[in-house]
This record gives structure tokens, sequence and C-alpha cells, in this order.
């Protein structure tokens, strides 16, 4: 029997859902009848739909406990290209703290309750009792993996696993879930527009730059649902990236500013949204 499958059995009995992840260790392609959410999105995902597909599509919606469906000829083909084994911690009743640079451990062993803890490629996964909603960039190399995430299963790690302590639920600020209505109280009524008398030591044309933004923009504000916030801390680490050889300044605050607008508008509040820009800023350095 395949390796991967077989944790992933011994997972299952423990009541721990999961799914196979492909070889770059992403989740398993939606197949093509579920592509764009063509099928209507699973029953339990956020966007809940009449999805029956037997196939492990939809990552993390797709994870289970039950043998039969693992074991299914659906999935035997993913499990054969399987590259490892992700879990649903949510699902499983868990939070994952996950920590992805040295500062960021140093952090937690400052400021979080000891607990089970799993080494990771590039820091430790912290893993507690007790579910919660998930956020990315919550600080600098911080993320919180569980309802709705999926994290990579590394073993099980060493320490007993304690429950949930409200420091790390305080690390999460809920963004609103609801579409706005017309103009967001608290944003700015005037951007800073970027140009070259803002970033006299950046090597990019004008063009390139609010080329990069706009994009950028355009992704941030195409999450009316939610997840604006989390968009907005990707954006500001790629265009952080994009400058990083330049000798500097480039005026990467007026374009963080534009950031946490477009997220704001989306109903961000405006302290996480200033937050996720800069995390994202300073995590590409």
């Amino acid at each position: 029997m395949n390796t991967h499958l077989t944790t992933a059995l011994r997972l299952a009995t423990a009541g721990v859902p999961v799914i196979p992840l492909s070889a770059d260790k992403r989740p398993v392609a939606n197949c093509p009848a579920c592509t764009n959410l063509a099928c209507g999105g699973r029953p339990n995902m956020k966007t809940s739909g009449p999805c029956q597909c037997p196939r492990p599509c939809h990552g993390w919606a797709a994870a289970t406990t039950e043998p039969a469906a693992l074991t299914a000829p659906a999935w035997a083909t993913s499990w054969r290209r399987a590259g490892a084994v992700a879990y649903h911690p949510g699902g499983a009743g868990l939070t994952v703290v996950d920590l992805d640079h040295v500062e960021a451990i140093a952090w937690a062993r400052r400021e979080l309750p000891a607990t089970r803890t799993v080494p990771t490629t590039r820091g430790e996964h912290w893993i507690y009792l007790g579910a919660m909603q998930s956020a990315n960039a919550v600080r600098s190399g911080v993320d919180i993996k569980s309802v709705m995430q999926y994290a990579r299963w590394l073993g099980p790690g060493t320490g007993i696993m304690t429950v949930l302590p409200d420091v790390v639920r305080g690390l999460v600020v809920k963004e609103e879930t609801t579409s706005p209505r017309g103009r967001v109280v608290s944003s700015p009524s005037d951007r800073a527009a970027w140009d070259h008398r803002v970033a006299t030591g950046c090597r990019h044309t004008e063009r390139y730059v609010r080329t990069s933004l706009e994009r950028g923009l355009a992704l941030v504000r195409a999450r009316r649902e939610s997840g604006a916030g989390s968009q907005a801390f990707g954006v500001a680490q790629f265009l952080a990236k994009q400058h990083a050889d330049c000798p500097g300044p480039c005026g990467l605050d007026v374009l963080g500013q534009q950031v946490i607008t477009a997220a704001m508008s989306m109903g961000v509040p405006e302290s996480y949204a200033a937050r996720a820009v800069t995390n994202g800023l300073a995590g590409a350095a």
C-alpha cells in the first residue's frame, strides 16, 4: 500500500480528516467538473453547494476520516502521485500556529503557552486543542491554521497538547464577511500617488510599478466575501519583492497605503489591513 495512504488511514482512524497533497505540496487540483466551482462547491465549504464529487477536489473541504473514501478508486491516482499528506485541523478540533522563521519561534516561546510542537522545513507548528477561525499573517511569520485550512502532516511532534488559549484567539481580527455598502467610514479620503518624487532610488519605470499595483489592488477587491486582508498581505509581499534589488527608497509606504485602502473598501478593519500590509512589506525583506 502507498506510504502516504497508510499514514492517511492511520490518522483517519484517530479522527483526523486527511487529504493527499500533490508533489508540490499543494492540494490535488480540482477535476474538470469542479473547476472554478462549476459543481457548486462542496456542502461543507463557506459558500456551500451541492457537489458530491467522489474525487479529492476542493482542498481542505475534501478531507475525510472515511476509509472507504480514502481507498476508493477515484482517489487512487492522487495517492500514487502524492508527495505528502495534509489534514484539516479544524475538523479534528485543533489549531495549528504555523511559525515560519526563527524570530517567530522566539516570539511564540515568549508569548504563547507551551504545547505540542512539530518541526517544519522553516520553523515549527504549535498545535493546540480547540478550533478557531484561520488567518494568515497575524504577525510576521505567523499563520493560524484551523477552520477552513489544511496543514501538512509532518509527524506527531513532541510535548503535551494544551487547550487553545485566548492569546492565540486574540491574534485573529475578524474581517467583515459581507460586501460593504458604499464608502467605508474609516477609508482615507485621499490617496498619495506613487511617482519618482517619492521613489528616488527605484530602478523601475512608473508604468511598471503602477501596472503591478493595479493588478494587486484588483486581487484584493475581488475578495468580496472574505479574505481581503490575507490577500492584501500577499500583494504587499509581492510588491516588496519586486523592489528587493533597488537601492531605495522606492516609496513602498505609498504603495502599501493604497493596498490598505483597497482592503478597507472590502470591509477589512483598518488596523487589520495595516498590520497585514506592514507584515507583507517586511516579510519580503
